[in-house]
């Protein structure tokens, strides 16, 4: 649940927005004007703003430029019945999360738009911090562990460069920070960083994301709308789980990479792609290319430099004091005041093998400053998954049989997604686990 800040000048829309996202569990205000929203905004904290782009008096735009001298962390996401490419860049140039056209269809997409704004890395104040966001400092990839040094002078000296980048390693070693670093280091930096998550949207979805659409494309393609690329225009452009990119969209893909050329969804102008590319995955891409489902032209084009994370396991010296820096934010986002950790538990932190990587730590202390009574954390507090590998049947009349870890894990997650109707984030909170962790453990036992 957040607390929204929706603003626009009719009140129907406003009623539609505030009963779509209150629907979704979220707190909303609303403001009719944009002073009224500046008024709100130097009075109480939101995690997140709606705003209207056509509004009298201060517009959506100059509402956005007010957000990001005044409250640079927050997302915002623009509302226009204005179509243009030139409205849409106009607020992504200026640091906008994303932008809705309307009239909207549904709350669906807007439902998941506000998921997917709110799910990002959070920064000093615990607000979101969003994709698009520029001028800020990358998170910090490393604090000193001998086995990081290789991989922070390779993004230190590629990072000069406009060659593209393939970042390698296990689910949660740190692949997005390490793309964040390599576009704050660039020429680029005052640009937008643009991410998408291949594995995130269906393929039609995902190819309108990226290249844009124009009107009527394809059924509820009410207006023209700007891709991802198109957004990016002179920035970074990070790929994430690229080895979930189907087969037609990676042809798609490599004509873009080689010709920096490509058009909308349904459209025919050739528009040119001035970004720099990073990409991620987590898998053996050379094994897809021998199974036939990775074109080897493309991962070519993609691994001009390839770069490896270790895994978290492997940098035993960045363990705590990431520990410490995540912790800091993990309070803010629980509401708490600053906390510390006891030396129990940093050695249980350090004698725990992380499967999960970073973004195992940072769900292990979010949950443990929730149970913690104080505002030191013990070594109770910190509940991690422990290396067993069997556990009983609960029912059944094999009730007595061992079975595996994994089949116990994947019956707890379809059982908590079929208790809340499939919603992730409620069968997130109920698992005790990020929402990231769950959509990765969902692909992998195929739920």
């Amino acid at each position: 649940m957040a607390s929204i800040l929706v603003t626009d000048d009719e009140a129907g829309i406003r009623e539609f927005l505030s009963d779509a996202l209150e629907l979704d569990g979220h707190q909303v205000q609303c403001a009719s004007s944009g002073e009224q929203a500046i008024a709100l905004l130097g009075t109480q904290s939101f995690a997140l703003v709606l705003t209207d782009f056509q509004m009298p008096g201060v517009n959506g735009l100059e509402l956005l430029r007010w957000i990001r001298s005044k409250q640079p962390s927050v997302p915002v996401i623009m509302l226009t019945a204005h179509g243009t490419v030139e409205t849409a860049v106009a607020a992504m140039k200026q640091g906008a999360y994303d932008f809705l056209q309307k009239p909207i269809s549904g709350p669906t997409e807007l439902q998941a738009l506000v998921r997917r704004a709110l799910e990002k890395p959070k920064h000093a104040q615990g607000k979101a911090l969003p994709t698009r966001e520029k001028g800020l400092l990358a998170p910090v990839l490393s604090y000193g562990d001998p086995v990081m040094q290789p991989v922070v002078k390779a993004i230190e000296k590629v990072a000069r460069t406009d060659a593209t980048v393939l970042l390698l390693g296990e689910s949660g070693a740190g692949k997005e920070v390490a793309a964040r670093n390599i576009h704050q280091a660039s020429a680029r930096h005052d640009k937008n960083f643009v991410a998408i998550n291949c594995a995130a949207l269906t393929e039609t979805l995902l190819e309108s994301e990226l290249f844009g659409h124009e009107k009527g494309a394809f059924t509820g393609a009410d207006a023209r709308r700007v891709g991802r690329i198109e957004a990016a225009e002179g920035g970074t452009f990070f790929l994430d789980e690229i080895g979930e990119l189907k087969s037609e969209l990676q042809a798609k893909l490599l004509r873009v990479l080689q010709e920096r050329k490509y058009e909308r969804v349904g459209g025919s102008e050739t528009l040119e792609a001035n970004v720099r590319w990073v990409a991620a995955t987590n898998q053996d891409l050379r094994a897809m290319i021998a199974e036939g489902r990775f074109r080897e032209d493309l991962y070519h084009r993609l691994a001009v430099f390839p770069i490896r994370l270790p895994a978290l396991r492997e940098r035993p010296r960045d363990i705590l004091p990431l520990a410490e820096s995540l912790l800091r934010r993990a309070a803010s986002n629980v509401g708490r005041e600053p906390m510390h950790m006891s030396k129990q538990a940093q050695d249980k932190l350090m004698a725990h093998t992380w499967p999960g990587n970073v973004r195992e730590l940072a769900n292990v202390l979010e949950r443990a400053c929730i149970l913690a009574d104080t505002d030191e954390l013990s070594a109770d507090d910190l509940w991690l998954e422990e290396a067993s590998t069997s556990s009983s049947l609960s029912a059944g009349p094999d009730q007595h049989s061992v079975q595996h870890l994994l089949a116990v894990e994947r019956n707890a997650i379809a059982r908590a997604l079929a208790s809340v109707q499939g919603n992730r984030r409620k069968a997130a909170e109920l698992l005790g686990i990020g929402e990231r962790t769950l959509y990765d453990k969902i692909k992998k036992y195929e739920l």
